[in-house]
């Protein structure tokens, strides 16, 4: 039989151990790579799906996997690097009737609240800026750990109608969609 003290020894080291694991679990992500992520897009033109990019962009990350909560984020993307899916569309997109980029280069996306919705899934609300026009926006995200980064994924759907992103003739729905699904994969460097 073993002796009283040994036994507290025991579950006291035991106890120490278990509440190291989440510790050790935990981990900090801060940079973001934009060579590892990507932001993409799915719009319809006269009833044909087209897909699109951003391919320059960049933002500031802090989240911590065990208080997600207390995360923080904010992209800029860089409106000129878009691809819309043909050479006639990019230059289309990037004139005043459009996204402006004369005037408003980067679109913005700032965080203000990070909610756990289930396993590695998370709300993350925040204000969208596009074309000096800012409005709430709540997005939806998963959160892997993967060869020691952490990436972020998730889609939502914006209307280009509440950014004035097509004005004139192209501030109707008819030819091009007012719906449009924005994607995303997020990849951050461990550390701060």
């Amino acid at each position: 039989m073993k002796s009283i003290p040994a036994l507290a020894s025991k579950t006291l080291l035991a106890l120490s151990l278990a509440a190291l694991l989440p510790a050790a679990q935990a981990a900090q992500y801060g940079q973001v790579l934009p060579a590892d992520s990507q932001i993409g897009f799915q719009y319809n033109q006269m009833g044909v799906s087209m897909d699109g990019q951003f391919k320059r962009f960049n933002g500031e990350l802090s989240f911590d996997t065990a208080a997600p909560e207390q995360g923080r984020i904010a992209l800029d993307v860089e409106l000129a690097s878009i691809d819309a899916g043909s050479d006639e569309a990019d230059e289309e997109v990037v004139t005043p009737t459009w996204f402006n980029v004369a005037q408003f280069p980067t679109a913005r996306f700032v965080s203000e609240q990070i909610k756990t919705i289930g396993d590695h899934a998370y709300e993350v609300s925040g204000t969208l800026t596009i074309k000096g026009k800012s409005l709430p926006v709540v997005v939806p995200a998963t959160f892997v750990e993967q060869n020691g980064q952490g990436v972020f994924e998730g889609a939502f759907t914006l209307k280009r109608g509440d950014f004035a992103i097509g004005e004139g003739a192209w501030a109707a729905f008819d030819i091009v969609a007012n719906d449009i699904d924005v994607s995303f994969r997020i990849t951050a460097a461990a550390g701060q």
